[in-house]
């Protein structure tokens, strides 16, 4: 298997793909069901996820995206069903909101091994048109496993979290982790940030898998997250521009 990529098995249908060479420490989830499997994210793009997929699964598989940004979606272009929410279709089929250049620097900005096939003169965003439009309270079935699509904007307008209710999974995207929760780009709500950690503190979570970095995370995490948010604000320095602010497992750059 592509060594790029560390696969951990969450249970018996479920994996974490992992990218933890790379300073993002992004990871992906394979989830499947009895009919078909879903793929939240795809990474960075450096590598080819697909065949990682392929080795777990021969089912078809439904990309779904947490959001748009660049390290989510490197390896979309190698599926042929991709759902995103409304908000940030565009970001895939017309502009992405950053201009190349800028993602190449965040790419390679600390030193990594990368893979021997990764070029960074012919990398490329990827630019399609997705098959799905994901909306707040959409479920999808994958044969005997509901996943349940939850609307969390404020990290980007169109990010999403995915719930699973039987297992109690909560696939938090970069809404909640371990590390910088990043709140300054031009296309971030501090707001509805903070308003989208409190709303998801109401789903009950025996797991929470995140977007980046560790996966040994605690369900109180985003309670802790929220109780930072809250305390910002009482501050009156929950305001864009106002520089990062650390807590015990989190810290907080707006």
């Amino acid at each position: 298997m592509d060594n790029w990529f560390t696969v951990e098995e969450i249970d018996s249908q479920t994996f974490a793909i992992s990218e933890y060479r790379h300073w993002e420490e992004t990871h992906c989830y394979l989830l499947c069901g009895r009919d078909r499997a879903a793929l939240i994210d795809t990474g960075l793009g450096v590598s080819d996820i697909r065949k990682v997929v392929d080795k777990l699964t021969d089912l078809p598989v439904t990309v779904i995206t947490t959001h748009a940004h660049w390290d989510h979606i490197g390896g979309h272009k190698a599926f042929d069903e991709i759902a995103i929410h409304e908000a940030e279709r565009a970001w895939l089929s017309v502009r992405f909101p950053l201009p190349l250049r800028i993602i190449k620097e965040n790419l390679t900005k600390r030193r990594c091994d990368f893979p021997p096939e990764f070029d960074i003169d012919t990398y490329q965003i990827f630019h399609g048109e997705p098959q799905r439009i994901l909306r707040d309270g959409d479920s999808l079935d994958l044969g005997g496993r509901e996943i349940r699509v939850i609307h969390t904007p404020g990290h980007s307008p169109g990010h999403c979290c995915f719930y699973e209710p039987e297992r109690q999974y909560l696939y938090s995207g970069d809404l909640i982790y371990k590390g910088c929760l990043y709140a300054f780009y031009p296309t971030t709500d501090l707001l509805l940030f903070y308003r989208s950690v409190r709303r998801i503190r109401a789903y009950p979570a025996a797991r929470i898998l995140p977007g980046h970095h560790s996966l040994d995370i605690s369900p109180t995490l985003a309670g802790e997250i929220e109780a930072g948010f809250a305390q910002l604000e009482r501050s009156g320095q929950l305001k864009q521009g106002n520089g990062l602010f650390a807590f015990d497992d989190f810290q907080i750059r707006i």
